[in-house]
């Protein structure tokens, strides 16, 4: 095991939820290639922005409807010009590259994972 074992709360305390990608473009001021992905998280939580560095695999107008698993309780972090509201999530593979972490079928926008 890589890391010690926890409890089941501790996980809970992880906000996890799905959301749809928006609007993703470029983030021309980032130090390494990422886009911001703008994610509609559903009606109780709303819009948030993210700085992903997704862009070995993923072009801005291929995440456009996409689902994606973020967390939503992180508090916002400052990221050069952007203000990421959320953690978008994703495997390394091989290579490197990052692959979103994304569900295998349509989830309502908000929908915890559990």
């Amino acid at each position: 095991m890589s890391t010690p074992p926890l409890e089941w709360s501790e996980f809970m305390r992880v906000d996890l939820r799905v959301g749809r990608v928006v609007a993703a473009e470029p983030f021309a001021a980032a130090r390494r290639p990422a886009l911001v992905l703008h994610v509609d998280f559903g009606p109780d939580i709303g819009l948030r922005k993210s700085s992903a560095q997704i862009t070995g695999h993923y072009t801005p107008e291929a995440l456009i409807g996409r689902l994606v698993v973020g967390v939503v309780n992180f508090p916002p972090k400052q990221i050069g010009p952007l203000m990421s509201e959320c953690l978008i999530t994703g495997f390394h593979d091989a290579d490197g590259a990052v692959r979103l972490c994304v569900p295998d079928g349509d989830v309502a926008p908000g929908t915890r994972l559990l």
